[in-house]
């Protein structure tokens, strides 16, 4: 009877010692999520992190580009009348950013992590939208004021919802 309590111990003990080794192999597998960014339009919001980069490396024009023209995006319903809210994580705003509509500046680079503008702005031609739905990235910079180099792309998809 004793033997047979070591052994479910001495089991138990290997079996614990196994947990910890395989939780600690997947913590540190784990890398550090990009930054989030939120769009929020009356009571609905968006968030997602970054599209490319997002991690204080330099993203090359080619990586732009292919970034820019991906379709697997969120994506968030918007009224003309409505203000749209966007909101960086303080890392990303460090870096200054910048709005993009359809791959074109909308705003100035800026340090802060709120910004607000009117939803008909996203639905206007003057600004470069076309039709129902248009592309909004946030770019992040590399800190510099009014730098073109780009650390992150955060893209959503805004919807006309009349």
């Amino acid at each position: 009877m004793t033997s047979m309590r070591s052994v479910v111990r001495r089991r138990r003990a290997v079996a614990a010692a196994g947990a910890v080794s395989a939780g600690l192999l997947v913590l540190s597998a784990c890398d550090k999520p990009t930054p989030l960014s939120t769009i929020t339009v009356g009571s609905s919001s968006v968030s997602s992190g970054a599209t490319c980069g997002g991690e204080d490396e330099v993203l090359g024009q080619a990586e732009l580009a292919k970034c820019l023209a991906d379709k697997d995006i969120k994506s968030i319903s918007v009224d003309p009348d409505e203000t749209v809210r966007f909101g960086v994580d303080p890392d990303v705003a460090d870096q200054r950013w910048t709005i993009l509509l359809n791959g074109q500046p909308l705003t100035e680079d800026s340090d802060k992590t709120y910004r607000a503008i009117p939803g008909s702005v996203f639905f206007n031609a003057q600004y470069g939208a076309q039709g129902d739905s248009t592309l909004v990235t946030i770019k992040a910079g590399d800190g510099k004021k009014d730098s073109q180099s780009a650390t992150g792309l955060w893209s959503f998809k805004l919807k006309k919802d009349d």
